[in-house]
């Protein structure tokens, strides 16, 4: 069991609950605060009893740090507490917390009364976070229950409380899904194809399934998550989100409450519940708290455990952002913005799954879709729904492809036409056709870099002459996680010469000196916190057009571009680098190795 640490500054500690009254005391007397600020908070309270815990008490009374002056709020004090105290300060974490274990702790009565909420449960120890750090007479009792040692941390009480709700009530759904009556752990395939059969009634409207795939879509929200996936294995479910890009595993269930989750979202996405032996799609909108709509995309896919479902989840203010949030820099948003104001042409957007397109496209024509223009969609699938656009979905069931939607859009009267992904060499003579007759046409590739996206039009059986005349642009992108504003320091290892060998041939100007992730509360120690995109845009100019010929290559290409303007990806990544944006090893990564010298 871990215990206070019993040094000059703690042999005073009382045991019990806090008081306001020494815990002002103790900041005084660690020079936190003035004697005038002590007196002005007892006089605010006076001698009045609060049912506010001691230290929100208090973090509410709007003191600050002798010296620095910073605010001395419920984090603050909490964090200065544990220090005084000498146990462990710890800010809860959602995403680390052994939620499905918290019950087989303590019951939830319990944790309320003695403000504490088990975070870990390990083989010989449990980690409990507590808000009373002297109030510490249950721990033999938890000790004896558990059959292990109990390591006491200290958190902000106010998050205690919080997820203390939060996690029992998980807990209490999951119980409620895997004990009802049509919910079993070792649930299969013909059992649940049976359950349609006989119209008996799905586990997915079970109360506990309801509000563990509430919580889910909450929690996703809150985390920013972009991806949910529901992955089914051998022995458990496992739920994981994708943050800035990298997987994080949130929680495990029973293969029953899994297989009743995924059975819930079918149907409220408008998907066939029973059938699980191919792939499926869907959609779903909801609203978050505060009252925005997300939109969710869901797909299927059976697996040798079951049915696997991925929820990519769309913001729709993501389809607003100006170009300098997007992560255009002032190289290339001007350059951008003049292409896009094209009469008629094609241009493409290219990278690879996951790279920004989606949202770079939505954002754009979200800016031209004016009242004096129609624009006219064709996807697969519908990313998001937007009202300024007249967006078609692609059936290939009834052969409504990509050319067949084209070809139905060129007698709607399109002013601009945007085209989900060119695959096909059908797709790609009717985004020519449309260029040519006077329309401006968006699309998609999935090539590295911007030049290789004209070579694959070549690939695909188009004449270069008609490429030559219809591109007017290709961007290419790619998404680099950013470093977190909160805990990025400067890099005294990586030096000036690492950025020009990144940014080579060229030569960043100044003393450029590139930050380094540490990892902090606020990016949960990754030294991350969300992503910003890198772009190269290549402008089809008349010195581009004559380097596409029947002999055309991409690094021929390529170097003219360079000449005539274009940055590429790893320059634009290095400029990131010696912004402090991002760092070397995030470039290196997302961003391909090219000839690019003229």
């Amino acid at each position: 069991m871990t215990t206070p640490r019993r040094d000059a500054k703690t042999r005073a500690h009382p045991k019990g609950l806090l008081d306001w009254r020494e815990l002002l005391d103790w900041l005084l007397a660690d020079a936190l605060i003035t004697p005038e600020d002590s007196e002005r908070v007892i006089q605010r309270f006076g001698a009045g009893a609060s049912s506010l815990h001691a230290l929100v008490r208090l973090g509410g009374a709007g003191l600050k740090r002798v010296g620095s002056g910073a605010a001395l709020d419920t984090e603050a004090l909490t964090e200065w507490l544990a220090g005084r105290a000498g146990i462990g300060y710890l800010r809860i974490d959602p995403l680390r917390a052994d939620v499905g274990r918290v019950a087989d702790v303590m019951s939830v009565r319990y944790a309320e009364t003695r403000c504490a909420l088990p975070i870990s449960y390990g083989a010989t120890e449990v980690t409990v976070a507590t808000g009373e750090p002297f109030d510490i007479g249950w721990l033999p009792e938890i000790e004896a229950h558990t059959r292990r040692t109990v390591r006491l941390v200290l958190a902000n009480p106010l998050d205690v409380r919080r997820y203390t709700t939060e996690f029992y009530a998980l807990a209490k759904s999951v119980r409620s899904a895997t004990k009802s009556g049509e919910v079993s752990t070792a649930a299969s395939f013909e059992q649940l194809v049976e359950l349609g059969k006989t119209n008996k009634q799905l586990d997915a409207n079970d109360q506990g399934v309801v509000q563990v795939v509430d919580w889910l879509w909450q929690y996703a929200f809150d985390q920013r998550a972009s991806d949910i996936h529901l992955e089914p294995r051998r022995e458990i479910g496992v739920i994981r989100f994708r943050i800035d890009g990298v997987l994080h595993t949130v929680y495990q269930v029973p293969l029953g409450v899994m297989n009743a989750m995924t059975a819930r979202i079918k149907l409220l996405g408008r998907m066939d519940v029973v059938e699980r032996r191919r792939p499926l799609d869907g959609r779903i909108k909801t609203r978050r708290p505060e009252g925005t709509e997300v939109e969710m995309r869901l797909s299927t896919m059976p697996t040798a455990f079951g049915e696997k479902m991925v929820m990519r989840i769309f913001d729709p203010e993501a389809a607003v952002k100006d170009l300098e949030q997007l992560g255009f820099g002032a190289h290339d948003a001007p350059r951008w913005q003049e292409l896009i104001s094209r009469p008629h042409g094609i241009i493409l957007v290219t990278g690879p799954t996951g790279s920004g397109k989606t949202t770079t496209l939505y954002s754009t024509l979200k800016r031209l879709a004016t009242d004096e223009v129609n624009v006219c969609t064709v996807e697969d699938p519908i990313e998001m729904i937007e009202p300024s656009f007249n967006q078609t979905q692609v059936h290939q069931a009834i052969d409504m492809g990509f050319a067949e939607g084209l070809r139905a859009l060129m007698r709607q009267d399109p002013d601009i036409i945007m085209v989900g992904e060119i695959r096909d060499l059908a797709t790609a003579e009717m985004a020519i056709q449309a260029a040519l007759t006077g329309h401006l046409v968006f699309s998609t590739l999935h090539t590295n870099d911007a030049a290789a996206a004209v070579t694959r039009l070549a690939d695909l059986g188009v004449p270069p002459y008609l490429i030559a005349a219809t591109v007017v642009g290709v961007l290419a992108q790619r998404l680099v996680r950013s470093l977190c504003p909160a805990c990025k320091t400067r890099d005294e290892t990586t030096s000036r010469d690492t950025l020009d060998e990144l940014a080579r041939p060229w030569r960043l100007s100044g003393g450029v000196r590139p930050y380094k992730p540490v990892g902090c509360l606020e990016c949960r120690h990754t030294g991350y916190r969300g992503r910003v995109g890198l772009y190269e845009l290549m402008v089809m100019t008349d010195a581009a057009r004559e380097q596409v010929h029947p002999t055309l290559d991409a690094p021929s290409l390529r170097r003219q571009a360079v000449k005539d303007g274009m940055r590429p990806l790893r320059l634009a990544g290095a400029m990131k680098v010696a912004e402090g944006v991002t760092t070397v090893e995030e470039i290196l990564r997302n961003t391909p190795i090219l000839d690019v010298r003229a």
